[in-house]
């Protein structure tokens, strides 16, 4: 009767220790595939920019950029209002050309610059009638 208790426990205790090792490879698999996932933080709602017909003024192989640095903290971006370039850029820019395009839907001011040995390129545009112009457009020449 002895030989068969111990036959019983020792069998207990190996459904015991495999019962134990599935359990903690199933948490380790768990673990793994929790870290190899990627959740997003912030949903995300990304896509095509709208796409901007180059005006006839710009120059043939300039470089279209969504920001520019100046140098010195300043830097132009897109959607930026032309009081406010103009007050960023100073005195230190100078616009040498500027064209002025017309279409139903609205209108674009092109302007040429040179700011500290960097030419670009604004195009501005105007969608509503009595708005401040914006950014629609750097180029680099």
């Amino acid at each position: 009767m002895e030989a068969t208790r111990l036959r019983l426990g020792s069998v207990l205790e190996w459904v015991f220790a495999a019962a134990f090792v599935a359990g903690v490879v199933l948490l380790i698999s768990a673990l793994l595939t929790e870290l190899r996932t990627v959740r997003a933080v912030v949903p995300v709602s990304a896509g095509p920019a709208p796409a901007h017909e180059t005006p006839a003024a710009v120059p043939p192989g300039a470089v279209s950029v969504p920001m520019l640095h100046l140098g010195n903290g300043r830097e132009v971006r897109l959607g930026d209002r032309l009081s406010d370039v103009a007050v960023r850029l100073g005195s230190a820019s100078r616009a040498a050309v500027e064209a002025f395009e017309r279409t139903a839907t609205h209108e674009d001011l092109t302007r040429f610059y040179e700011y500290a040995g960097t030419n670009f390129v604004l195009v501005f545009e105007t969608l509503e009638r009595n708005a401040e112009p914006r950014v629609a457009a750097i180029y680099l020449r």
